[in-house]
């Protein structure tokens, strides 16, 4: 199958993101964008991709070889040396193959063999930083690559020497997301169903499972009783929360993971979750109250910057994971569930916070590029073809 720019598709463009959630969504959301817009997209990730991967609409997953480099256990390095490298011939391979206008990546260990790939053959490069603290691998790529886009407007931990190639975008979210956007939210009376939606990142969270149920048993029963909670639940913990839910009488419906996630975020009072990037962004671009709760001892401490930027603009409540009790977390929430209006001014403040044409803005950064190629006005690059073939 072949394209060429007589049959109205621009060129195609190639995507490398690690295969979680975190990464992939704003990876989809681009995509999203940039097929509208009339362009190839394929996909370069690994295995996880299986997971979340179904709707991701490129014309190809490429699995390539990667690896976590982990420094301080100096006898697994050769081997994630070797894997990285490994990765990289495969990446260089199918550029080789494809000729693509541009790679963008959105961090991760897998999505670093793709952008090495990409510099070797002098193919312009973006990188996407879904945190508020530069990632691992996104911080050892900022030399190389042409243009750099934020999620926030400072990004913590990027080195001097990059701060002139980074563009501020927001974090794209799928359109799945920006469909749920358009539901008002208005925060429920006393005597009003009160909707609780409680999520762990695409893994799920024990603490959550551990702490929830709990904290929801001690809620007052003028409380309990108008209660419907939705609750998102690791497979092996499934059977316990469960029985305790079954004890506290309180309406729930419990699943490991939830495929139509944005809709039931629109639907919800208030969340409890923690903070990945994503998260945030689609919170913020619905506009929903949230108790985030980061995960501790993440790299760099990247969960929690995130919380506070979206606290601190007023979207909702940080808890860290040691304040994170049975106690505190009923207290909140009861309070919370007589608090119309905090309720409803965090709303609004998340959706202040949102950047819902985040995606449309990062496809202008990476689609200026990609036209420049087109035309051959960077001349020390690889000519890009004028049809690809599979």
């Amino acid at each position: 199958m072949s394209y060429g720019f007589d049959s109205g598709v621009k060129g195609l463009i190639i995507l490398s993101a690690g295969g979680t959630g975190g990464h992939l969504f704003p990876a989809q959301a681009l995509a999203e964008e940039l097929v509208r817009r009339g362009y190839v997209i394929h996909l370069l990730t690994d295995e996880r991709v299986e997971d979340h991967g179904n709707r991701f609409p490129a014309e190809q997953v490429h699995i390539v070889h990667s690896a976590t480099l982990t420094p301080r256990k100096f006898l697994k390095l050769p081997g994630q040396v070797f894997r990285l490298l490994s990765g990289v011939r495969e990446a260089r391979s199918i550029m080789g193959h494809l000729h693509p206008l541009a790679v963008v990546g959105f961090g991760g260990y897998p999505s670093f063999p793709p952008l090495l790939a990409a510099m070797s053959r002098r193919i312009d490069t973006f990188i996407h930083e879904q945190n508020a603290v530069i990632g691992r691998a996104n911080k050892v790529l900022a030399h190389g690559v042409t243009s750099i886009a934020s999620s926030f407007p400072k990004i913590a931990g990027l080195p001097p020497r990059a701060e002139g190639k980074v563009v501020f975008v927001g974090n794209p979210v799928r359109d799945a997301v920006l469909s749920a956007s358009f539901m008002t939210y208005t925060a429920p009376g006393a005597n009003q169903p009160f909707r609780l939606l409680v999520f762990g990142g695409s893994q799920g969270a024990r603490v959550f499972s551990e702490i929830v149920p709990a904290a929801l048993k001690a809620l007052p029963q003028s409380v309990r009783k108008l209660l419907s909670v939705t609750q998102q639940v690791r497979p092996e913990d499934m059977d316990e929360v469960q029985e305790a839910y079954r004890r506290s009488g309180i309406d729930v419906e419990l699943a490991p993971f939830f495929y139509d996630m944005p809709e039931r975020v629109s639907r919800a009072h208030l969340i409890i979750g923690r903070s990945g990037a994503s998260t945030i962004a689609e919170l913020a671009v619905i506009g929903r109250p949230a108790i985030l709760v980061p995960l501790p001892h993440s790299l760099d401490n990247d969960q929690l910057l995130n919380a506070r930027a979206f606290t601190t603009a007023g979207g909702g409540w940080l808890l860290e994971q040691s304040e994170f009790t049975p106690e505190r977390l009923s207290s909140l929430v009861t309070k919370l569930r007589y608090s119309e209006r905090e309720l409803q001014m965090a709303a609004e403040s998340a959706k202040q916070f949102g950047r819902p044409d985040a995606a449309s803005r990062l496809a202008d950064l990476v689609e200026e590029i990609a036209i420049d190629r087109i035309y051959g006005s960077d001349e020390d690059a690889e000519p890009a073809n004028e049809e690809y073939e599979h």
